[in-house]
């Protein structure tokens, strides 16, 4: 589903009574859930766990390469932005953040959100595992691909 038709969804369901929509398909799944204060998308398109490079791409910059060396080099497995956005590790800017370092997470537990065109994506683990570091800083912009956290699979 391309950004226009998404946002046509969203339009369609913000003019209703509707407070949970999800959609399955082959290649996608969404789910619009609506609230009092924030609605919640969540597209599993992209996959949020992609192993890091081995090595930096050719047409990289000198200066990315040694930035993305050290997070590979701690366990070689991170969990990657499947969106371009926003960075946020709690719900709110009072919330406690969802995971810290060092700590044990199930499959499914939420890690963070990822704020996109006004749409907070919830991002989950998608297996169990520890969190040993994590490489973004609170509300920081995030590219797709770039590493949120390095893990130890469980």
């Amino acid at each position: 589903m391309d950004v226009k038709d998404l946002k046509q969804l969203i339009k369609m369901i913000t003019e209703t009574d509707i407070t949970e929509f999800e959609m399955d398909n082959a290649e996608e799944k969404i789910v619009i859930k609506r609230g009092q204060k924030t609605e919640i998308v969540q597209m599993a398109a992209a996959p949020a766990y992609m192993p890091a490079p081995a090595v930096a791409p050719a047409a990289a910059a000198p200066v990315a390469a040694p930035v993305a060396a050290p997070v590979a080099e701690a366990t070689g497995e991170t969990i990657n932005s499947p969106i371009v956005g926003t960075f946020y590790r709690a719900a709110s800017p009072e919330a406690a953040p969802f995971v810290e370092e060092g700590q044990v997470v199930e499959k499914g537990q939420v890690l963070c959100l990822v704020e996109a065109m006004k749409l907070f994506n919830e991002i989950e683990a998608e297996f169990k595992c520890k969190i040993v570091k994590v490489c973004v800083e609170n509300a920081q912009p995030v590219e797709f691909g770039q590493p949120l956290f390095v893990i130890q699979k469980l």
